[in-house]
């Protein structure tokens, strides 16, 4: 059931008890974690946290401490499915579910007794009523042998007749109700999207208590950023969001504005920005984020010479030195810096790019530490998915989890260094599987596959992307991605289309991402899963 009052029937019922928080690995559940962990801070909450990046972990997380815990947060995962089903807890256990993810699994919906879902409700939900999904098993009475024996042998037979008649009409309406109720759930179940953010919610919560610093604002910011750099919102609800957020921000940061009770220079500073939309561009020099940024690679198509040499025209265009733009953004000419992006700007128009500066956020610890929302998504994500192998998963995750601490910017400022080598990996693989026509068009969805055409339509088409996963298993990731286009409602529907395609075929497929458009596959049953996929979606 769906929370309505989160500070009585959440915070309130779980101050006084210990906690178990399941937070899963993406920025915004950081995010949301660190708010609430400042909350049970101030109010002396007991609680355990344990990082979950998959249903398997989850489970077993769950097995491992059911014993000791009666009540359970789940941050950005748990409301997509039947939470019930899956973990099977004892009829005492509550959890409450601050996901992102929807659609929202009707069984959740309606559970008034174990499922506590901290949802926004202006979110556009559309969640089928309740008479649509569920029905009362209804017990087709005999009536027939309970007649008293005075009745006569033809008034017998006409109420048997009756009784037949209205049994046959109840099993056609049961059968025409099932129908209906299968298209009601695929219509709710069919795309994958997101709604807002967890982190903003928890500090919609913190607002309510009249707990709200401005470290929970920065962290809010973070992680509705982390939607929009991570494409899962909408351009409108990203706006919207930040609307929201920006009346907090001049309600925490006015003193700054005034200059006789100004901070001391060594206290946060948040204000709203409209910026370049290029990647950690203060933190690196302004021809590596041109060249990394997706939005400017895709735009000037940067992995063909042709598209080399038009970066080089939008740098001669703006006028601006080769010596300068390659060297770090810090170490530029201050007289350049200045104007610098409305330069940027004005050429990126002339090329087509209309929107390349947003609307968002920057952080001042001091003088000399700043860092825009965008890099500070990039630092925590890159910590949270390094490569190195110094450190398990968990490892990962607190140290992430530490980033965005401002007595850890030494963290922070090592997480920018990954995810400026992340993101050239990144662009560089792009380049590559363009370049050896890895990408090829199978009819409804562009394919690629990274262990081994361009065309026309290749915008207006989704895109499915295999990786190897375990050698040792003969596994593959296999993630499907919308198209990108202006219009775009940021809802996927690979996920049920995958569950569909695996199910003709008894491909042997594991969804343990939280995100229903990740799965598993075995590599042997690869082509016949496509094959099903492609015959599904043409």
């Amino acid at each position: 059931m769906f929370v309505s009052d989160f500070r009585k029937e959440f915070y309130e019922v779980v101050q006084s008890q210990r906690v178990l928080l399941f937070v899963a690995s993406d920025v915004d559940a950081l995010c949301a974690c660190k708010i609430l962990q400042a909350l049970f801070q101030c109010d002396h909450v007991q609680y355990t946290l344990v990082p979950v990046s998959g249903w398997q972990e989850l489970e077993t997380a769950f097995l491992e401490h059911k014993e000791q815990f009666h009540y359970f947060i789940l941050i950005n995962c748990g409301a997509n499915v039947d939470l019930l089903d899956i973990l099977q807890p004892d009829e005492d256990t509550i959890f409450f579910v601050c996901d992102t993810h929807r659609p929202v699994n009707v069984i959740n919906v309606y559970n008034d007794t174990q499922i506590k879902l901290l949802i926004k409700q202006d979110d556009d939900l559309e969640v089928p009523a309740y008479e649509d999904i569920f029905r009362d098993e209804e017990e087709d009475e005999e009536h027939s042998g309970n007649d008293s024996d005075g009745s006569e042998p033809s008034e017998k037979r006409t109420r048997l007749e009756e009784e037949i008649v209205e049994q046959t009409m109840r099993r056609r309406q049961r059968r025409e109700w099932e129908a209906r109720r299968r298209d009601i759930l695929f219509d709710y179940e069919q795309y994958e999207y997101h709604g807002t953010s967890s982190a903003m919610v928890m500090f919609e919560l913190a607002w309510m208590l009249s707990k709200d610093l401005n470290d929970m604002l920065w962290w809010a910011i973070v992680g509705l950023t982390d939607q929009w750099v991570q494409d899962k919102i909408t351009q409108m609800k990203y706006v919207t969001d930040v609307g929201v957020l920006q009346r907090h921000v001049s309600r925490h940061n006015h003193r700054n504005e005034d200059e006789e009770n100004t901070l001391s220079v060594d206290c946060t500073r948040i204000s709203f920005e409209y910026d370049l939309r290029l990647v950690l561009y203060q933190h690196w020099s302004l021809h590596d984020s041109l060249c990394n940024t997706s939005y400017t690679a895709a735009r000037f198509k940067l992995w063909s010479v042709h598209g080399q040499k038009r970066l080089q025209e939008f740098l001669a265009d703006m006028g601006l030195p080769l010596k300068q733009v390659k060297q770090k953004f810090q170490a530029m000419d201050i007289s350049l810096k200045e104007n610098l992006r409305e330069m940027i700007e004005e050429s990126a128009n002339k090329f087509g790019m209309k929107d390349m500066r947003v609307q968002t956020f920057s952080i001042h610890f001091g003088f000399k530490h700043k860092f825009l929302a965008s890099d500070v998504v990039f630092a925590t994500m890159s910590l949270m998915e390094s490569p190195e192998k110094d450190g398990s998963g968990t490892d990962h995750f607190i140290q992430a989890l530490d980033s965005l601490s401002r007595s850890n910017l030494d963290k922070l400022y090592h997480g920018l260094e990954l995810a400026k080598k992340q993101l050239r990996a990144t662009q560089q693989t792009i380049a590559s599987c363009l370049c050896t026509n890895l990408v090829i068009s199978q009819g409804p969805f562009l394919y690629c596959s990274l262990m081994e055409t361009k065309n026309r339509r290749c915008k207006l088409l989704p895109l499915v992307m295999a990786a190897p996963l375990s050698v040792e298993h003969g596994t593959v990731t296999v993630v499907g991605i919308p198209p990108e286009t202006d219009s775009s409602d940021r809802k996927n529907f690979f996920g049920r289309a995958f569950e569909k395609a695996a199910e003709s075929t008894s491909s042997r497929m594991l969804h343990n991402h939280f995100d229903l458009s990740v799965i598993e596959l075995k590599a042997e049953d690869r082509s016949k899963f496509l094959d099903a996929l492609i015959s599904l979606l043409s």
